[in-house]
């Protein structure tokens, strides 16, 4: 049964607590790396026996398998995720940055380009559920900044993927598809081997094992996110319907026994109705087992005073996906300071933002909305600056240059800005 907190009347622990950790993986993560990066195609094939069951003579996909996959997947399905891939482009075009000239002063030119990435790989999870939207949401923004090459790597069971998964990547104008997963993959995006090509991001959910293995080889390669297990909070006030409010906390509750599912309201009434309608509703769910054990775990229910309290819980959790289910949601949207992405009004579920609406899916979770954003194409993006100075305009600030480089005890700096005057090193 989930729990029910009043907010005030119970430690501020209880109310804000997200769970146990997960046991730590870093060693048995650090030799997969290890192993990847001394043996390259060698070590994936054998990871790929073991772990999948799959004895593979080769780990990319041929365009003969993506061609099979493309028609072996229902085409109603097709033109849903079509349908999709277009919300997700729409929104995220909106996104590009252009690169900027500054040249108001005589003499001065000041600028900064906005470069794409050559190659970013993208991790899709293959475990106890595939995530086709998952290569919608990481790969069109990828294309969209202009990634030169985007690659995926994912798990094959008994040597075949998910052929949705291939679809979803043919959509998205994914270039290559290899069949490894787990830390294992992410290392061969972090270091190549003779197959699986070096990339410079990785991005992309997976359990403990590909998390840990992106933070270990983060400064070899960029990553989007220490990803956690999803979470919820549906913000709701009296008005609501508990069925629906039941079902969206059950929704992300179904995803990982560590997955957190949590209503704030400042309504008992509605509490009571919804923890009921959760134990209804989990005896017909399909993945009952997973998202029972989570909703034992890490399911509460948070009653409040008053909305404006339950504000205040909402930004101190900085959950991953918020939902304001109230009449009037955008006269409380401008109060929320830390959340991943907002769903406004009754009628917005989050599962409309897992596959449809277009704002990305991949986000911020355990807190990290307080100072990190969702996925976007700034992601897939560098910059650098440039500066150009004509020598009259470097004499005039050459002396400040100076000046400001001797407080630091630094006078080789300050050499080198007067040395351009006609001063000789060591004159003042």
């Amino acid at each position: 049964m989930i729990k029910i907190l009043k907010y005030g009347k119970v430690p501020a622990s209880e109310i804000f607590d997200r769970g146990t950790a997960a046991d730590s993986v870093e060693d048995v993560v650090a030799g997969i790396i290890g192993d990847v990066r001394e043996n390259g195609d060698e070590a994936l094939l054998r990871y790929c026996s073991k772990f999948d069951e799959a004895d593979l003579e080769s780990l990319e996909v041929s365009e003969e398998e993506w061609q099979e996959a493309m028609d072996e997947v229902d085409p109603a399905l097709i033109e849903v995720m079509k349908k999709s891939a277009a919300n997700i482009r729409a929104f995220h075009e909106k996104q590009v940055r252009n690169s900027f000239i500054i040249n108001d002063k005589d003499g001065i030119v000041m600028g900064q380009k906005v470069v794409p990435l050559d190659r970013a790989g993208l991790y899709v999870p293959g475990g106890t559920a595939s995530y086709p939207s998952s290569v919608l949401m990481n790969a069109i923004p990828a294309k969209i900044a202009g990634v030169k090459e985007m690659v995926i790597t994912t798990p094959s069971k008994g040597g075949k993927l998910n052929p949705v998964i291939l679809a979803a990547a043919r959509i998205a104008g994914v270039d290559r598809v290899f069949k490894v997963g787990g830390a294992q993959a992410v290392a061969a995006l972090a270091y190549g081997t003779e197959t699986v090509p070096r990339v410079d991001k990785i991005v992309g959910p997976g359990n403990a094992f590909v998390a840990e293995a992106k933070k270990q080889v983060f400064g070899r390669v960029a990553i989007d996110m220490i990803a956690g297990p999803s979470e919820i909070l549906v913000l709701a006030d009296g008005t609501c319907n508990p069925e629906f409010m039941a079902a969206d906390m059950l929704s992300q509750a179904e995803h990982d026994k560590n997955a957190s599912a949590v209503l704030v309201t400042d309504s008992e009434e509605l509490a009571e109705a919804v923890a009921s309608e959760i134990e209804r509703q989990l005896e017909t769910l399909p993945r009952k087992e997973i998202a029972g054990a989570s909703i034992e775990s890490n399911g509460k229910i948070i009653v409040t005073e008053n909305l404006e309290d339950a504000v205040d819980v909402v930004n101190e959790i900085a959950p991953e996906h918020l939902e304001i289910c109230t009449d009037a949601p955008f006269d409380m949207l401008g109060r929320v300071r830390h959340a991943g992405s907002v769903f406004l009004g009754k009628n917005c579920p989050e599962a409309l933002g897992d596959y449809f609406g277009g704002p990305n899916h991949t986000l911020p979770t355990g807190g990290t909305a307080r100072f990190s954003s969702p996925l976007s194409v700034d992601d897939f993006v560098k910059k650098y600056q440039y500066t150009y100075y004509t020598e009259d305009a470097f004499r005039e600030c050459a002396a400040d240059i100076a000046a400001f480089a001797r407080a630091e005890g630094l006078e080789a700096h300050a050499r080198s800005a007067l040395v351009r005057t006609g001063v000789k090193a060591g004159e003042k």
